[in-house]
């Protein structure tokens, strides 16, 4: 009867679903700066397990970290969806799927 090791962040209700199943767990609750990090090392994780699916639920996954972190850092859903919205009017959105290949600079004068 062997453990594993995951060190890694998890949602809320994990360490119960895992006892619901029988099994024990170890957990610690994190202090501000490392739930920081870890929130961050759980964006890449989420981002490269979408990358490798491409499915809705990674995508969902993705997107619900992206919650945790704006709250963590402070921050409003609101204020986030207001900075998107201000950037796709001045720098427009992804809809015209433009592949930008090369800038050819000008010579100064």
């Amino acid at each position: 009867m062997g453990g594993r090791v995951y060190n890694k962040l998890v949602r809320d209700r994990i360490p119960e679903i895992i006892e619901a199943d029988g099994n024990t767990c170890t957990t610690e609750t994190l202090s501000d700066k490392q739930y920081m990090e870890m929130l961050d090392v759980k964006l890449n994780e989420e981002l490269a397990e979408y990358q490798e699916s491409k499915s809705l639920e990674e995508l969902a996954d993705l997107l619900e970290v992206m919650r945790a972190v704006v709250r963590a850092r402070g921050w409003t859903w609101e204020q986030l969806e207001q900075v998107r919205k201000e950037k796709a009017i001045q720098r427009g959105g992804f809809e015209k799927k433009i592949l930008l290949k090369e800038v050819v600079e000008r010579t100064p004068a």
